[in-house]
């Protein structure tokens, strides 16, 4: 990367994009990263390197950033999460498809080099084989988020095949971090489950004990991320999105690893509306394109992630 050129990240406030941030940082430098979020209040958390207020539907406002940054990569991760999205699907349509589509065409516009947008296993529905699921299995969506991560899949091939224009895309499984709370999404048990652990207090999951579904863990996404931007353009086979995951697990797996720990713990189940969305996705992905590829290799698995979750949270101390 060229000294004057620099890194956008949308959406910077969430909780992939916090993280994705401090390591971009870590990497490049913090004169060389922008974080920006609809939510201007979010610029607490960016205090090291420039923050924008953005809305995405700005593409005046979007354009000028670019160009007074020279940006030439762009992380884009605005966007409405499964759970949350279900209780108002056309603003979570206008969000996550409306506003990729703002970006790509930004994008290209300005001339940036490369583009990061994050898609998800929610592509894939019941009809989609959901044990190992296929790299180039059937994608039927069966929640808004779903839906339009299939056509955002889409619309970033459209972009490389029609303009040229180097976008990047994951599957991401359910992601698991430390740092901040979810965010409104339908594998968002999996980071409340350690908060409460530490906490002292039982836990009610809102799925089913052997509901098994492909998880995450953020250092993992995060790698995954930024090895998939920095592989040379001939490396990437696959444009709509790579399958790729670190772990498959059940709340009833998660308990047992977190009792190694905190042996008095427990978890009561009452499956509520999200136990339909989780039953419709994969339970694990294949993701062996991403590892032929690129190198995707993960270096957490369900126990190794239990005890760096547990230490951080008590060493910073969780939330009530």
């Amino acid at each position: 990367m060229k000294d004057t050129q620099r890194i956008l990240v949308t959406g910077a406030g969430g909780q992939l994009g916090q993280e994705l941030v401090r390591t971009l940082m870590a990497v490049f430098g913090e004169d060389r990263i922008v974080a920006s979020d609809i939510d201007r209040t979010k610029g607490i958390h960016f205090t090291q390197c420039a923050f924008e207020p953005l809305n995405v539907f700005s593409t005046e406002h979007m354009e000028t950033i670019i160009q007074h940054y020279n940006i030439k990569q762009v992380y884009h991760l605005a966007a409405i999460l499964s759970a949350l999205g279900e209780k108002d699907p056309t603003s979570t349509w206008q969000v996550n498809l409306d506003g990729l589509l703002a970006v790509l065409a930004t994008a290209q516009k300005m001339e940036v080099e490369r583009v990061f947008w994050p898609s998800s296993i929610a592509v894939f529905g019941t009809n989609s084989p959901l044990d190992n699921t296929p790299q180039y299995a059937l994608r039927d969506a069966r929640t808004v988020y779903g839906i339009a991560k299939v056509a955002g899949e889409l619309w970033c091939q459209y972009y490389f095949e029609r303009y040229g224009l180097d976008v990047r895309c994951l599957r991401y499984p359910g992601l698991i971090g430390y740092r901040s709370l979810p965010g409104g999404g339908t594998t968002d048990y999996a980071v409340d489950i350690y908060h409460h652990a530490v906490k002292g207090e039982n836990f009610t999951c809102y799925l089913g004990p052997d509901t098994r579904l492909p998880m995450l863990y953020m250092p993992d996404a995060i790698k995954a991320a930024l090895q998939l931007m920095k592989a040379p353009r001939e490396k990437i086979k696959v444009r709509p999105g790579y399958n790729i995951q670190g772990m498959s697990f059940t709340p009833a797996e998660a308990l047992r690893s977190i009792q190694r720990f905190y042996p008095e713990f427990r978890v009561e189940y009452a499956p509520d509306q999200r136990q339909l969305i989780a039953d419709g996705w994969p339970k694990a992905v294949d993701d062996e394109m991403a590892f032929n590829d690129w190198g995707w290799e993960p270096k957490y698995d369900l126990d190794f992630m239990t005890e760096d979750m547990l230490t951080h949270l008590m060493e910073k101390g969780v939330e009530s």
